[in-house]
């Protein structure tokens, strides 16, 4: 096994080191989610963690890691002895991206379980996380029903696997950790709710901080074993000082006065629900348990309030997280005068050291406490700042951007857009676009399993077994079933999509109100598309030639971002975008082939530019057609006037056209439409 970095080694991020050591001292905070760019030490940080948790007494042989003291009377491997206990290092188990619900959660032996009726039963990762940490990398890539299931096992302490009628429970306490990257995509508010703290993290920008960083990794790489030693003094005393904040932590007392601060702050910054204000609690007294004391002070509040908060804000995936530190330290003043009286004139407290009395506040540790790291007294940077890069400043109204080209112009308000999904049944990913053949959804029929069984279809595994019992020597009132009588249930469910976007940004879509209206109708389609767990690209063209806007990625903020930097102005190049959407959809097909694209041309449909562009912009369309890509074109076409060149365009793609109102969901122009074809024969054929 590799020697881990040191945690005390990690130069910086003291918001994410702190955030890791609550969750240390006190599970129940609920895990932490750390947001940042890559290479920022997050998966360093995670598993330097776990060699500072204390060792795990277990029931020797117990499978789930039942803790002798208090062993779980519904553990699988049980009933314990009263003997037989041993300790083991806590241990940190990673959940791949690509893990399947069985080797997540464990799996059922069906075959034994119908046949002899026994619980054969193989523990998952929850299993091996238990009483230790679960690391997630990249938990915005999971699936979301794994997601799920992972989320709703932390909260209730205990994972459950049920398969056609048979059922094993078994404990599962762990502390949560996820990493990801924005870039990448985001999660749900939904689940974003679920972690307790999170932390965005950033590479600094200080030279000599950026120095220490390296020469500190280039010595471990040389020597790990030699580089942890160095630093196993301040490992033990950070050790040692986890042990004694979870020791003092029952006797933390949460006076009224900080719970009216907690509800006062998320009251005031509209938070749903009441879970934030449960975890600001739990980690307000972990933060005192972490500074050695045992009563909540203020600071402790607005450092659980920094932690707690600022994904809780995020209403849509165009939001970037962040928290108002001015907002937040008013809202703290003013349930704090609302609560305690006037102090009589001449009582003054030389000695107070702050409206909390004396002693250290926000998690700080006592001046004679052993070194660890240093705990912010707020967050490095606002989380708004590190979620969007720096803008430069924008050019006067009406100025020109480039020869040809005018101003970008803001996104009109989105609204909610019709469903447009790709006919036919896919196996992509899942998601809520199309229908496909998924893991989830409504059982449709049977097959043979291919590897494993996942689930059962019992009435087809009746009927397989049955003409067989006489042959086999049934006897009992048991069925006898053998492998090959096993079924797999086939399921249809939903699927996300690539959706791309092809975007004419020329000079005939460049009148403000009309592009406007044009983005707000791009921007609501990729909101439709990040709640359907789709895919998303972006070309535009414009001038002389087409380019990738942004490659085909899960980040729908991303490309709400490059949307409204979209310059207009020029000639219309129709051919080379498509052109270029093409070849797109060439190059993600061999990365991804299962995942079915849905292209959706936003445009007024004329073509400039070049020999005989409207010939070739045809031509180009007709290779979208011949490959069966579902096509939708956005016609934006204006004025009492139309030429039907969008119409005309979708004829060549083989798709649909729809006007920029018949996308609205509430308009009474058309009902929900496939997208290739529309019932044509020829269609159905290919």
């Amino acid at each position: 096994m590799s020697t881990p970095y040191p945690f005390t080694a990690l130069v910086g991020q003291d918001d994410l080191r702190l955030a890791l050591l609550l969750n240390a001292v006190s599970p129940a905070v609920g895990g932490v989610l750390v947001r940042g760019e890559k290479g920022t030490a997050k998966s360093t940080a995670v598993r330097a963690l776990s060699a500072l948790l204390p060792e795990v007494p277990v029931v020797a042989g117990c499978r789930f890691s039942c803790d002798p003291s208090a062993a779980d009377p519904n553990c699988p491997d049980g009933p314990h002895d009263a003997g037989g206990a041993t300790a083991r290092p806590a241990r940190m188990v990673e959940l791949p991206v690509g893990a399947s619900e069985d080797r997540l959660v464990g799996a059922l032996d069906i075959e034994r379980a119908l046949a002899e009726g026994v619980k054969a039963f193989e523990p998952g990762l929850l299993a091996d996380a238990h009483r230790g940490i679960l690391y997630v990398d990249e938990v915005n890539l999971l699936h979301d029903h794994l997601v799920d299931l992972l989320l709703d096992a932390a909260a209730m302490g205990a994972s459950y696997v049920e398969r056609e009628g048979v059922s094993v429970r078994h404990a599962a306490r762990f502390l949560l950790v996820g990493t990801m990257n924005p870039e990448e995509g985001e999660l749900r508010p939904q689940l974003l709710d679920r972690f307790g703290l999170t932390v965005e993290v950033a590479a600094s920008r200080e030279t000599d901080q950026r120095v220490e960083v390296v020469r500190r990794r280039l010595a471990y790489d040389d020597d790990p074993e030699g580089f942890a030693g160095r630093w196993y003094d301040d490992e033990s005393a950070l050790r040692e000082r986890v042990v004694a904040a979870r020791a003092l932590l029952p006797q933390v007392t949460l006076g009224d006065g900080a719970l009216r601060q907690i509800a006062a702050t998320c009251a005031a910054f509209e938070v749903d629900g009441m879970r934030a204000d449960i975890v600001m609690a739990r980690t307000a007294t972990a933060l005192a348990a972490w500074a050695g004391r045992t009563d909540v002070q203020s600071e402790d509040v607005r450092q659980a309030a920094l932690l707690a908060l600022p994904h809780r804000r995020r209403r849509n995936p165009f939001d970037a997280p962040g928290l108002d530190e001015d907002k937040l330290d008013e809202t703290l003043e003013e349930s704090r005068e609302d609560e305690e009286p006037e102090p009589p004139e001449g009582d003054d407290d030389p000695e107070g050291g702050g409206p909390d009395g004396g002693g250290p506040g926000g998690g700080q540790p006592p001046s004679d406490g052993p070194e660890s790291p240093e705990l912010p007294s707020q967050n490095q940077g606002s989380d708004t700042d590190q979620a969007s890069p720096p803008q430069e400043p924008a050019p006067a109204p009406g100025a020109p951007t480039g020869a040809g080209e005018q101003q970008p112009v803001r996104a009109a308000e989105p609204f909610r857009t019709k469903m447009l999904s790709v006919p036919g049944i896919g196996e992509g990913a899942a998601g809520r676009r199309s229908r496909a053949r998924t893991e989830h959804g409504r059982t449709t029929g049977s097959r043979r399993p291919q590897g494993a069984l996942t689930k059962l279809h019992l009435a087809a595994t009746v009927q397989a077994a049955a003409p067989h019992q006489r042959a086999r020597g049934r006897s009992g009132t048991g069925l006898v079933v053998r492998r090959d009588d096993l079924r797999q249930a086939t399921r249809e469910g939903r699927e996300g999509n690539l959706v791309l976007f092809v975007v004419d940004a020329s000079g005939s879509m460049a009148a403000r109100q009309r592009m406007s209206a044009v983005k707000g109708a791009v921007l609501s389609l990729l909101l439709d598309a990040y709640q359907r767990r789709d895919k998303v690209g972006l070309v535009t063209f414009r001038g002389a030639d087409a380019e990738v806007a942004l490659p085909p990625t899960s980040s729908v903020d991303a490309a709400a971002a490059r949307l409204e930097s979209l310059p207009t102005g020029g000639r219309t190049p129709l051919a080379a975008g498509l052109l270029k959407a093409h070849d797109v959809l060439r190059v993600e097909r061999l990365r991804d082939a299962a995942r079915r694209p849905l292209v959706v041309v936003v445009t007024d449909g004329r073509a400039t530019g070049g020999v005989e562009p409207v010939a070739q912009a045809g031509r180009a369309a007709r290779l979208f057609a011949a490959d069966g890509v579902a096509s939708v074109v956005v016609d934006c076409e204006s004025g009492y006037v139309r030429l039907g060149l969008a119409g005309q365009l979708a004829g060549e793609l083989g798709g649909t056209a729809v006007t920029l109102d018949e996308l609205r969901a509430d308009s009474i122009a058309g009902l929900v439409k496939d997208v290739q074809g529309m019932n044509s024969p020829s269609r159905r054929a290919a």
